[in-house]
């Protein structure tokens, strides 16, 4: 049976009126979500650490801003979107001194309560909304009268009002506009975490990458090689989001479907899913998540290593040249913005 999926009709506001809404943190999902919420109708504070480059950022827009704890203080329901990995420190010192009985904690991700990494006590509201898509993404379909698809999930339920607080949260953000799901923290956080590592970022960043080294290494041109492998995915991905694979490949021609279908499952072949299975594996039994806190302990020495590694790639300097010739192509200074919501 399909499962129900939950839109305008199905929510309110109401659950929410004459509360406040603390969000900790105003990064991607943070500013996103405080901005909606606001423009919603909500009341929202937004709670941050004493030195927090945001906090001007936060002001700017309107948004009343406090220390962390006083926030949770001072709140109802509680949006925690801070990193996974700086859940554990923001949780013990500023959010559970401040918890008390019949509050919400929100998380957009179920990364810290699936793998245990935070306990809340059992006398608090836990539940989650996680948009399908990054928050800038959130906030600019929400402006545009559009919405990304979210999913909630209630992991407890003291007051027995979780669920209608998780979809009126939804519906401030505009996910109800695309459509909401609910499902559970261990779904959520196992899926997304697959996905993001074996699709939509690794697995895609590697592809693309890959495809480019093996033009170039050929002696084709540079440039010939971004087009092809880095420039028109966006073209085909927005078929494919438009009408499915089916559709995509409705739209191409014989010889394109042709290479699709026959090539396609050699280069992506029983190998590929072998491993995915494997990354599946280790994101179910918890090896990826103590890997990824041992990483954040660490200092993220070879994260950082791994990201500047793949900045001075021959496709970055590519794209950026070929980019800026095509200025209706939307540019954003990405680690600018990052810097301005940590």
């Amino acid at each position: 049976m399909p499962a129900k999926i939950y839109t305008e009709k199905d929510a309110s506001l109401a659950p929410l009126k004459g509360k406040i809404c603390a969000v900790i943190g105003f990064g991607s999902q943070g500013h996103a979500h405080a901005l909606n919420l606001k423009e919603s109708g909500v009341e929202v504070i937004i709670g941050l650490y004493p030195g927090s480059k945001s906090r001007d950022v936060a002001k700017e827009k309107g948004f009343k801003v406090y220390d962390t704890g006083e926030a949770v203080k001072l709140a109802d329901v509680i949006f925690v979107a801070v990193p996974d990995t700086k859940i554990p420190s923001c949780y013990k010192k500023d959010i559970e001194p401040n918890l008390s009985k019949g509050k919400t904690l929100l998380f957009s991700h179920g990364f810290a309560i699936h793998y245990k990494t935070i306990v809340p006590p059992t006398d608090v509201n836990v539940i989650m909304v996680a948009p399908k898509g990054p928050g800038h993404i959130v906030r600019r379909q929400y402006t545009e009268g559009k919405g990304v698809p979210a999913l909630i999930a209630i992991h407890q339920d003291p007051t027995k009002k979780s669920k209608q607080i998780a979809l009126a949260w939804a519906h401030g953000i505009g996910g109800t506009r695309g459509g909401v799901l609910q499902t559970s923290f261990k779904e959520e956080t196992e899926t997304d975490l697959f996905g993001e590592q074996t699709v939509l970022c690794g697995g895609t960043s590697a592809l693309v990458q890959a495809g480019f080294e093996v033009l170039v290494e050929a002696g084709y041109s540079p440039e010939m090689a971004y087009f092809e492998c880095l420039h028109e995915l966006k073209l085909i991905v927005d078929l494919m989001n438009e009408s499915g694979i089916a559709g995509m490949r409705f739209s191409i021609s014989e010889t394109a479907k042709w290479g699709d279908v026959k090539v396609g499952p050699q280069i992506i072949d029983a190998g590929v899913k072998k491993r995915m299975k494997k990354a599946l594996k280790e994101i179910q039994n918890g090896k990826f998540a103590k890997e990824w806190v041992a990483e954040y302990e660490n200092g993220y020495k070879t994260f950082n290593k791994l990201l500047k590694d793949g900045e001075k790639h021959q496709i970055e300097k590519t794209g950026a040249r070929l980019r800026a010739l095509m200025p209706w192509i939307k540019k954003r200074d990405v680690k600018g913005q990052q810097a301005s919501y940590s």
